[in-house]
């Protein structure tokens, strides 16, 4: 894993779940700009339609103690990744959408 990367954050207290783009993972942290997992759909959903989107991804950064598990995001057997699946609904490359 590394700085670009689109990967997925497992956090505790509280529980979350985050997709986005790794901006740096060390003994401290992740930093990584992104949306929660919860809302990655109606994103998606937003992005392609028409009108100005209510949803978007920030940049955040998770200590140490809150990180449960870091995964790259990849398609595992059938199962697509949130990348392919960001690709289908809106159309572009993700990374189009999570740069500052």
């Amino acid at each position: 894993m590394g700085t670009g990367d689109l990967v997925v954050v497992h956090a505790s207290e509280p529980r979350e779940q985050l997709w986005g783009t790794l901006i740096r993972l060390d003994a401290a942290g992740v930093v990584m700009r992104g949306v929660d997992l919860a809302n990655f759909e109606q994103w998606c959903q937003q992005l392609a339609g028409e009108g100005e989107p209510q949803l978007g991804p920030a940049t955040v950064y998770l200590p140490a103690h809150r990180i449960e598990r870091v995964t790259l995001d990849e398609q595992v057997g059938a199962v697509q990744s949130f990348r392919d699946r960001f690709h289908e609904i809106v159309g572009v490359e993700a990374q189009e959408h999570l740069s500052p």
